[in-house]
């Protein structure tokens, strides 16, 4: 996890997110981070090279699924949450706002099923709109600052079908005022956001980061109930 990374990865990481922000291009920075990489995984804070396990867990005990379900991965990173979608059976599409993040993903599933694509989370393609049964969400938009965050809330939202499920992996903050970061965990009220939007809240499940860092985070599962918004 994030915290558990050397002083120097973080702080090198809150300099190119800071920059990224000064030149009010808030995503900007991961394509720096991992073309600068070069092939390194331990250059990625959050690359784990398994499927994160709070996912793992929730599709455990949510089998089984419907095969051919068309699932989406946000924010895929090196493809190991993608990957474990695909090997359920899900059509699989998984994007990433980094060129490069993409082709170490291809580079190392070269037989892959999901659909590997460069995609900004800010500007969702338009044929995404409710295209999606099954979405995974996991610590994109904490990593996004608090004036897009309406918005990117509103992206995540509008790509779920109708009857489709949005599992939601996100740090949590216990305050309304605006936390210092990266990242920027989620408030209450903009949690709330999605259940405004039409996404009804099944199952929450609240667990820290690590038992040395109380770091808290919410596994959220929502379902979209209605197609409209």
């Amino acid at each position: 996890m994030f915290e558990q990374q050397p002083e120097d990865l973080r702080f090198y990481v809150k300099q190119l997110a800071t920059k990224a922000l000064q030149s009010s291009e808030p995503s900007a920075w991961f394509e720096v981070l991992y073309a600068g990489a070069k092939g390194d995984t331990a250059k990625i804070p959050w690359a784990k090279l398994t499927s994160h396990p709070y996912l793992q867990d929730w599709l455990t005990n949510h089998q089984p699924f419907t095969s051919g379900q068309k699932a989406l991965v946000i924010g895929c990173g090196l493809g190991d949450d993608a990957e474990a979608l695909a090997h359920l059976g899900f059509e699989v599409t998984a994007f990433d706002i980094s060129p490069t993040a993409i082709a170490w993903c291809q580079e190392r599933f070269p037989n892959s099923t999901v659909n590997y694509i460069v995609a900004d989370l800010l500007a969702i393609p338009s044929q995404w709109h409710q295209a999606f049964n099954f979405v995974f969400e996991c610590r994109n938009i904490q990593a996004l600052p608090l004036n897009v965050r309406s918005w990117v809330i509103s992206c995540v939202a509008s790509i779920v079908a109708p009857g489709g499920t949005l599992l939601l992996i996100t740090r949590v903050r216990d305050t309304e005022v605006e936390p210092s970061g990266p990242p920027w965990p989620l408030s209450d009220s903009e949690l709330k956001q999605f259940e405004n939007l039409g996404l009804q809240q099944v199952e929450k499940f609240v667990f820290l980061e690590s038992e040395q860092i109380d770091v808290k985070q919410v596994r959220i599962e929502y379902q979209l109930t209605s197609s409209e918004r």
